[in-house]
């Protein structure tokens, strides 16, 4: 099924936009807040640091492994149809999450809640294609890239008061119980306002390229998630070997379909663009930095200066409302955007060097740590919402899915891949965290270069 919707009406947009950005935003909520939780949920359900484990990475798991399937069954079936369908799912597993009498049902819940969440991100990105152009699309990915960085945030302050609220004493189970109604207000509104997908032929689904692909990511985010806190045993090394052999395959597959005439899983145009190439990479190294800064930060503040849950995730509010300034300032600039994605890489690179320079000189915590995070907040905002404007503009709209499910899976993989090399470099200094967080940070000043460099490559 080739995408090819017009663009919808003006009136439209606004009510379209709020339905889509709504499932992204309950998304990332719950990729942040199981991790609040986790204590309370192992005294709760008597469970051991390892299934606890899993059921704060089986929904990361679930939901990296299936976003380009998720992608392509919204090219195949309409996006609007697919949202919806994640939609349901993810609120059916909520519920089931939130009523889970063992620790054996809460982590299945969380792999199938995963899952509805790669069916039904992937299409936000898509819809935001299909009906804004110019400016509008500009402005639509400003608030796309708030639902991003402030549903992580959202999901450390939420899961932080209601675990403390204790409602009617059910202790962590209010963190996926509040998803149920909201996901049933957004299944009724998403049924009123999103347009109808348009009839056209439907592509036959690549089993097997969906198969070799999960099965590449899946060695990839596990050891990726797992192998990290637990030393990098054995496993994690050779799960990590044969995802190489697992991608050639995949990339084999792929061209004998092309050549064969049929529908890849991944269309060839996307990836074999050099400037969609530079633009992944650039994303990758300044959001890779951002999901590595909320772990290691939670760190600092929580196991290094012992402050509270709550207060971690306050640390961050400053940077989600200095990412969400450039959502409205973007559109209304009438030069140098063409350069702003380099901009914004160069803004959060001077974001983390000032904080790199605040605890070298025996600064901790307070007000200005948190007013220096905001410089990196602008930058990132500026930078993710240019490059994914750009990167998504660089090929007509029938690509829309595949540069979805593409983009969100790069920036998942660069998440945790992040995350991994920043959490063991402090866990390995964590004896003195100003000075492990110093190192980290400095290793992001020098990836957000990188991602500079790329951005350059892409708009020039």
């Amino acid at each position: 099924m080739h995408i090819t919707q017009t663009p919808a009406k003006t009136g439209n947009r606004g009510a379209i936009l709020a339905v889509l950005l709504t499932g992204q935003f309950m998304a990332n909520i719950d990729t942040a807040v199981a991790n609040i939780a986790s204590p309370s949920i192992a005294t709760d359900l008597h469970a051991s640091e390892g299934a606890v484990g899993l059921v704060i990475s089986g929904y990361v798991v679930a939901f990296a492994v299936l976003l380009i399937t998720g992608a392509r069954l919204g090219s195949s079936f309409g996006y609007r149809r697919t949202f919806l369908l994640g939609l349901a799912i993810f609120t059916v597993a909520s519920l089931a999450c939130g009523v889970a009498p063992d620790i054996t049902t809460l982590i299945i819940a969380r792999f199938v809640q995963g899952a509805g969440a790669a069916l039904m991100v992937p299409q936000v990105l898509s819809g935001i294609q299909l009906h804004f152009q110019g400016r509008d699309r500009l402005k639509a990915l400003g608030y796309f890239s708030i639902a991003l960085s402030g549903g992580a945030v959202a999901g450390q302050l939420l899961g932080g008061v209601l675990i403390a609220a204790n409602l009617f004493g059910t202790d962590w189970r209010p963190i996926f119980l509040v998803n149920v109604p909201i996901g049933i207000a957004l299944a009724v509104a998403g049924r009123r306002l999103l347009p109808a997908d348009q009839p056209g032929d439907r592509d036959r689904l690549d089993l097997v390229g969906v198969s070799v692909l999960s099965a590449a990511v899946l060695l990839v985010i596990v050891p990726l998630l797992l192998g990290s806190e637990r030393g990098w045993p054995v496993w994690s090394w050779l799960c990590l070997l044969l995802s190489l052999p697992m991608l050639a395959l995949f990339e084999y597959g792929e061209r004998r379909t092309a050549a064969r005439g049929g529908r890849p899983l991944i269309a060839r145009q996307v990836l074999g663009h050099r400037s969609v190439r530079a633009g992944l990479l650039a994303h990758a190294c300044t959001s890779g930095t951002y999901f590595a800064l909320l772990f290691v930060l939670a760190m600092y503040l929580q196991s290094g200066l012992h402050k509270g849950p709550a207060y971690s995730g306050f640390a961050m509010v400053v940077w989600v409302a200095a990412f969400g300034l450039a959502g409205p300032v973007l559109p209304r600039l009438r030069r140098g955007v063409r350069w702003m994605p380099v901009v914004g890489c160069l803004i959060l690179a001077v974001g983390y060097l000032s904080v790199l320079g605040y605890l070298l000189l025996g600064g901790r915590t307070g007000p200005l740590l948190f007013a220096l995070l905001g410089i990196g907040g602008l930058g990132l905002g500026i930078s993710a919402n240019t490059l994914i404007g750009a990167v998504t503009s660089t090929l007509p709209p029938q690509y829309a899915a595949d540069l979805s499910g593409v983009v969100a899976t790069n920036a998942q993989l660069a998440g945790a891949l992040a995350v991994a090399l920043a959490g063991s470099t402090y866990a390995a200094l964590a004896q003195d965290p100003g000075r492990a967080l110093a190192v980290v940070l400095a290793g992001f000043i020098v990836l957000t270069l990188v991602g500079a460099r790329a951005a350059h490559r892409l708009v020039r």
